[in-house]
């Protein structure tokens, strides 16, 4: 498991019957997870002293339930980034701090070539490894589909003074980006894709990641450089294990451009059990030359 175990302004506190306790910053909050599927004692006194606990509802989504002020909006730092976190729907806050492992290992492949590194990031959400990858030297093509995570991402940006670096800010369908990316003959030394588990098409289709994830990996095969560097796929789709992700890179990647391919389970070390709690997968392709 690779473990991001370097936060200082979020620490996952206990988790235990489904929910995990965490503080961010200064805030602590109560949200479910599925993974969680222990029911250990809640010893921890701030089980009782959260600021906010998400709760599921049956029909579907679910609620925020306040005991103490919450912030429309604060900042966690993690090393030389600021993130804007807030209480989303559907239980998020804006960042997964698991990524954070990620982050560093993209930025430290970024730092040691002598020449500037173009980094497309698909699915890119708030912009976390957009924003690392910015402070490590790269260019970034931040694509996702959403102008509300967009813009969010634009902020943190701001937060973090990257917003003046180089980098292209797009609202796009990923897969139709990336298409019009080959003929335009654009290509990445490095590829970062944290595609959504379910989602819609354009066209309102259902998208599942389990069946476009061979031919979105396969598509984006065609962006990558002659010296390209690194091809990340995240999943947190509990059907989709490391060893299928790395296969997909190992068939697809590695034949054309050499290296090698690994994959694991990223996780959260867990404060009071001193265990980690795996939140989802990682499959990385990366160069002989790093």
């Amino acid at each position: 498991m690779r473990v991001s175990d370097k936060w200082r302004d979020y620490e996952l506190i206990d988790c235990s019957d489904g929910e995990r306790l965490e503080r961010w910053g200064n805030i602590t909050l109560i949200r479910p997870d599925p993974q969680v599927i222990w029911n250990t004692p809640k010893n921890d006194p701030m089980w009782k002293k959260a600021a906010a606990r998400y709760f599921r509802s049956n029909s579907g989504g679910g609620k925020w339930e306040f005991y103490k002020n919450v912030p429309n909006r604060w900042t966690v730092n993690y090393r030389e980034l600021t993130f804007n976190i807030k209480t989303m729907g559907f239980k998020h806050t804006g960042l997964f701090p698991e990524q954070a492992v990620n982050w560093d290992f993209t930025a430290d492949i970024i730092k040691k070539q002598n020449r500037q590194v173009k980094v497309l990031n698909l699915f890119a959400y708030t912009g976390g490894a957009t924003i690392s990858a910015l402070k490590a030297g790269a260019s970034v093509t931040h694509v996702d589909a959403s102008k509300g995570m967009t813009l969010w991402a634009k902020e943190n940006a701001v937060s973090s003074n990257a917003d003046k670096m180089p980098v292209r800010w797009l609202i796009d369908d990923c897969v139709k980006f990336v298409q019009r990316e080959i003929r335009r003959g654009n290509r990445y030394d490095i590829i970062i894709m944290d595609p959504p588990s379910y989602g819609r098409g354009p066209g309102g289709e259902v998208w599942k990641l389990e069946d476009e994830v061979y031919g979105l990996v396969s598509l984006c095969r065609e962006l990558l450089t002659k010296d390209s560097l690194l091809f990340i796929l995240n999943s947190y789709t509990t059907g989709l294990s490391p060893a299928v992700m790395q296969y997909i890179l190992g068939a697809l990647i590695r034949p054309v451009f050499g290296g090698s391919v690994s994959a694991d389970e990223l996780g959260l070390p867990v404060t009071s059990s001193g265990l980690c709690l795996p939140c989802g997968s990682t499959a990385v392709w990366q160069s002989d030359e790093k």
